[in-house]
């Protein structure tokens, strides 16, 4: 089985998706359930900003420079708090690219911490309850999809996300959880089969 404690979901939220857009929220959420939110204030030369990303959000740029943590504070305490861990985001590709921003504005090396997509966990999650129950293999792939498809249709139904950081890695963490539940309950069907 999977070691719960060493898992987390990441979220970030921007402020635009240009090229010059820079993180202004991030939050991650353990297996295990224990959380952290930080708004980020920008750094000085980090100017770009996008009325279209704030309507989304809901997140103003004078609430970030008054109440957000300086780039340093967030990206160190990151470091310190998911270093060793698995990271899944359900964007690599756009979470990816606003932790090395922040982890590189903080002076530390853009790869100090990794993400993978979200689908990757999911994945390993199902398997590894599939396989511990003693599933036949030759199973696993049909019964992955049953899985997988259930929780993402239940997932839809819960409407958009809320594009805020922690909402939506909440979230991330209850569809995994839902995910490993079907496995268990499929497991408990054809569980030790031949």
């Amino acid at each position: 089985m999977i070691d719960l404690t060493g898992i987390a979901f990441l979220d970030f939220e921007a402020s635009s998706l240009g090229k010059h857009g820079y993180p202004i929220e991030v939050a991650w959420v353990f297996a295990t359930g224990e959380e952290e939110s930080h708004l980020i204030r920008p750094a000085e030369a980090w100017t770009d900003w996008a009325a279209d990303a704030e309507a989304v959000h809901g997140i103003t740029r004078d609430r970030l420079i008054a109440d957000g943590a300086s780039v340093e504070d967030v990206a160190n305490r990151m470091v310190a708090a998911l270093t060793g861990h698995s990271l899944y985001a359900t964007a690599p590709s756009w979470d990816g690219q606003w932790l090395s921003k922040l982890l590189r504005a903080a002076g530390l090396p853009r790869h100090s911490l990794r993400l993978q997509d979200t689908d990757v966990a999911h994945q390993e999650a199902a398997t590894d309850v599939l396989r511990a129950a003693g599933v036949s293999a030759h199973l696993h792939e049909g019964l992955l999809r049953e899985i997988l498809a259930g929780a993402k249709r239940r997932d839809e139904e819960l409407g958009a996300p809320e594009h805020r950081a922690l909402a939506d890695a909440k979230r991330e963490r209850q569809l995994w959880q839902d995910i490993r539940r079907r496995a268990e309950d499929v497991a408990a069907r054809f569980g030790h089969s031949a």
